[in-house]
């Protein structure tokens, strides 16, 4: 009894460890954006504008806003409940991400809690107020349905069409699911094809081959599932955009999110040790042949390491199996103390111990102060941005001296969200909507890149978009050659950013 309290606590200290994973303060760059969407949704009851009305640089841009009811849930919570409520809304929808993928497979609940823990440590860099999560929670639920499915539960294969005709008005990155619906059907296909072959390898399986009637009606509701994805306020449109997007070479050359995994970062090197560590637990622990898991992990793993923008794919996909790791580990072990009791409750003590003083390190690792910000960023948000690396302190002297700016802003590509939440009233030059867009010959990303990215910048940019005013970095590339033109006065700077306003037109 006193053991089942013991671990009890574990499990209530895991929980909180992934509660305190899973908020994140409001610094995701493209939130901003977000937000101002949903709430310009509530104040126009629903209807979704038909070309950009945020931007002065791309304002006939057809814009398909993929994840237009997931912004307006945001506005909602924030006009309901303030900053917090979106926090707490997202950390919601993260730790449901991992919590149910968690439960895709039979374990003790101390390995998934565990499991779980561990995934978010090394997520932690793409956590926060990002819509992805959302597609994260679709994957997940997916995931617990094809397993369910496999275990002989056929019926739930019609939950799919359901799913999809949310998830694709929630998030463009529903797409991730029907690769992941179509990977699954293609592997059982093959396998079934070769147990034709050769039907005495069914015996050395430990993943039940699915029958042609089930493979057969995954396929109808994964076709199905495509085809409610049409029913979005874009239609055809909403595939173009998102095709667009990632097939556009020169975002994906220069994007952080879209370059391949580097150990020069924390987060490379926090994935590269998770990968050692899942590497090393498989060689000792896992002896099961199963073909359609390793091909959805394999293929998962390998669009991880082409795109650290995948790596949170990856975490959720190898979840489950971290979690069984984790159990079998557990369950060696105590099979070896079980001769002993004296010894095994020793080790069970010092075992439950190690892990707690671990999960203390975990949140040492974090700030002692991190929910303490949390709450600030949500409470206080001025406050918080000003310790932050965006302008906040720059926005509020452009409120109280709007008569010495401009009226065509430039700012920088990762204060384009931040500035149409805090500067409404503005018309920004890029943010993380466009880097796909283009007018022409003309691709506003690449323009962006030649002006603030390129040594010497090309300020003809400036002219081209009749740019007047210009919220600069300090101490970039552009800051430094605005300083030294004359037709361009600066009117403020602090430590994080500098005011340009052009006297000679």
């Amino acid at each position: 009894m006193k053991g089942d309290r013991l671990f009890s606590v574990f499990d209530a200290f895991l929980l909180l460890i992934v509660l305190n994973f899973t908020l994140q303060p409001l610094t995701e760059p493209d939130f901003g954006w977000h937000l101002r969407t949903g709430l310009d949704l509530l104040w126009q009851g629903g209807i979704l504008p038909a070309l950009d009305p945020y931007s002065h640089t791309m304002p006939d841009w057809p814009w398909v806003e993929h994840a237009w009811l997931t912004d307006l849930i945001i506005g909602a919570f924030y006009q309901m409940f303030g900053a917090l409520g979106v926090i707490l809304f997202f950390g919601v929808v993260t730790a449901g991400a991992w919590l149910v993928a968690s439960c895709s497979v039979p374990c003790n609940r101390t390995a998934r809690l565990l499991a779980c823990a561990l995934s978010l440590w090394v997520a932690l860099p793409y956590l926060g107020a990002r819509t992805q999560m959302v597609t994260l929670l679709g994957l997940a639920v997916l995931l617990v349905i094809l397993q369910r499915v496999r275990n002989g539960e056929t019926r739930l294969l019609w939950l799919i069409p359901p799913l999809f005709l949310l998830w694709a008005n929630l998030h463009g990155g529903f797409t991730a699911g029907l690769f992941l619906l179509g990977l699954v059907a293609a592997c059982c296909t093959m396998m079934k094809g070769v147990l034709h072959w050769a039907p005495g390898l069914v015996v050395h399986l430990d993943e039940r081959p699915l029958a042609w009637s089930t493979i057969g009606t995954l396929m109808v509701a994964g076709g199905v599932a495509a085809l409610v994805t049409l029913v979005n306020p874009y239609g055809w449109r909403l595939y173009g955009e998102i095709i667009d997007s990632l097939s556009n070479r020169f975002m994906l050359d220069n994007l952080q999110e879209w370059q391949p995994l580097s150990l020069s970062t924390l987060a490379g090197r926090s994935y590269a040790l998770y990968l050692a560590g899942l590497g090393l637990a498989v060689a000792a622990w896992y002896r099961r042949i199963e073909p359609v898991r390793w091909a959805v992990w394999l293929v998962f793993l390998f669009l991880s390491l082409r795109h650290m923008r995948n790596i949170p794919f990856f975490l959720l996909v190898s979840l489950p199996l971290c979690a069984e790791l984790l159990a079998e580990g557990c369950g060696k072990c105590t099979g070896w103390l079980s001769s002993d009791s004296v010894r095994a409750r020793r080790w069970v003590l010092a075992g439950t111990l190690a892990g707690t003083l671990a999960g203390g390190l975990f949140m040492v690792w974090l700030g002692p102060d991190h929910l303490q910000r949390v709450v600030q960023s949500g409470l206080e948000p001025v406050e918080y941005f000003k310790g932050t690396s965006y302008p906040i302190e720059a926005v509020q002297w452009v409120r109280e001296h709007r008569d010495r700016v401009g009226q065509r802003l430039y700012n920088d590509y990762a204060y384009g969200g931040f500035l149409l939440w805090w500067l409404p009233e503005e018309k920004i030059f890029i943010d993380g909507r466009m880097p796909a867009w283009r007018s022409g010959d003309r691709l506003i990303f690449q323009d962006y890149v030649a002006l603030s990215l390129t040594d010497p910048p090309r300020l003809s940019v400036l002219t081209a978009y009749s740019v007047d005013w210009a919220i600069v970095r300090r101490k970039s590339l552009l800051d430094e050659a605005l300083a030294g033109e004359p037709a361009w006065l600066r009117e403020y700077q602090d430590g994080k950013v500098s005011i340009y306003v052009q006297t000679l037109k």
